[in-house]
């Protein structure tokens, strides 16, 4: 870390955090666990948790509302579609919440949520879970680093997920 540091794009910042939705239901945290590490001004969290954190120093505490339109977007039940359980595979276990990549008719990803099960019917949605939420977010910032040559080319920290890429 760099001494009097403030969170600025390209900066690799490792902070813990609580997330909240309206009604008071912790949607997910790392305190009491790993902390969350990720490379700022690359989309790699919420646009609206971003802008919130850009140009805090290292042990600030914060607590930020980010509204559906900077977070997951708003929810537009529209776009749910209901799918008969046969047409997923047998074996899998199917749960409200899940993710899934599926396709578009002309062969594009697309990620794809489970919203409902009821019976043989599974519903759908391209809409985040917390899609139309309000996030309460309460953060305690840990460290900043200037990101490597990598991780910047790359756009997030090495080690992540998407390195299978």
């Amino acid at each position: 870390m760099t001494m009097s540091t403030t969170i600025s794009d390209g900066h690799v910042v490792t902070l813990h955090y609580r997330l909240k939705l309206d009604d008071g239901t912790v949607a997910d945290e790392s305190f009491g666990g790993e902390p969350l590490a990720y490379l700022h001004g690359h989309r790699n969290i919420v646009a609206g948790l971003e802008k919130h954190l850009t140009g805090k120093p290292v042990g600030a505490k914060l607590d930020a509302v980010v509204p559906p339109s900077e977070g997951y977007g708003e929810y537009d039940p529209q776009l749910d579609q209901a799918i008969p359980r046969d047409k997923f595979p047998a074996d899998a276990d199917l749960q409200v919440g899940i993710a899934f990549q599926a396709e578009t008719p002309d062969g594009q990803p697309i990620p794809l949520w489970i919203r409902d099960i009821q019976g043989d019917q599974v519903t759908v949605s391209p809409s985040h879970p917390m899609a139309g939420q309000n996030l309460h977010f309460s953060i305690e910032i840990l460290d900043i680093r200037d990101a490597t040559a990598e991780e910047l080319a790359n756009g997030h920290l090495q080690g992540d997920v998407d390195d299978a890429d």
